[in-house]
């Protein structure tokens, strides 16, 4: 195993679990309680990476054929949001699931030292909720979430709280993430980056981002 990180960061939708799938159960559970149309999939697939919240307000803006600031502003919204953070909650560890070689591969990086730490624009309640879901709160030494700091990604004020936190050097750091917000986080806080392929990335290739590298699955961070 490389010795070149002493800390690795992590995405959490789409680079550590697999969670499109029930987001997109919450959301149509919210969407069909306020008398709205469905969404697909893949438009939910679409709308990861800027938060739950602002994945709600795009469904919301499409079936309700508006714009997403006038969403934002509207009067319904936080009785809205509020239901789908119960149906949320329901649906976090249903229909998600752990990405090829993931525990293991933490569980040897832990083992030989590496600090790990999640950072993601989910809000607390459902990181923390996802990451119980499948029993990987325990292997990591910090967790950032899109509520925790003032700013999110692609801000790099998390990714340097967790620098500053460990005392890590930025040479000695890695992003690992499935997506174009991931990549510019990391180019933000001056540390290496490198891609999954499986995940979101709105739809995009994930290689027109220009990481660092390209990976097949976590098992390449042992190599």
């Amino acid at each position: 195993m490389s010795n070149r990180f002493d800390l690795i960061l992590f995405d959490l939708d789409g680079t550590l679990i697999e969670t499109a799938p029930e987001i997109a159960d919450a959301v149509n559970d919210t969407l069909e309680a306020f008398d709205r149309p469905h969404v697909s999939q893949q438009q939910v697939n679409d709308w990861i990476g800027h938060g739950t919240r602002e994945l709600l307000i795009s469904a919301l803006a499409f079936t309700d054929k508006t714009t997403t600031e006038l969403v934002r502003n509207s009067a319904s919204f936080s009785r809205i949001e509020a239901s789908f953070g119960v149906h949320y909650q329901k649906r976090c560890g249903t229909r998600s699931h752990l990405y090829p070689h993931v525990r293991e591969t933490l569980q040897v990086l832990r083992a030989a030292g590496v600090k790990l730490a999640v950072v993601t624009n989910k809000e607390r309640r459902y990181t923390k909720a996802v990451l119980e879901a499948h029993k990987l709160t325990p292997l990591f030494d910090r967790v950032i979430s899109g509520d925790t700091l003032p700013l999110k990604k692609p801000d790099p004020m998390g990714v340097h709280d967790c620098l500053h936190h460990f005392r890590i050097r930025g040479e000695r750091a890695l992003f690992v993430g499935d997506s174009s917000i991931d990549i510019a986080t990391a180019r933000n806080a001056g540390v290496a980056v490198w891609a999954l392929p499986y995940g979101y990335n709105m739809g995009q290739p994930i290689e027109n981002a220009n990481p660092d590298r390209v990976i097949a699955d976590f098992s390449a961070l042992l190599i």
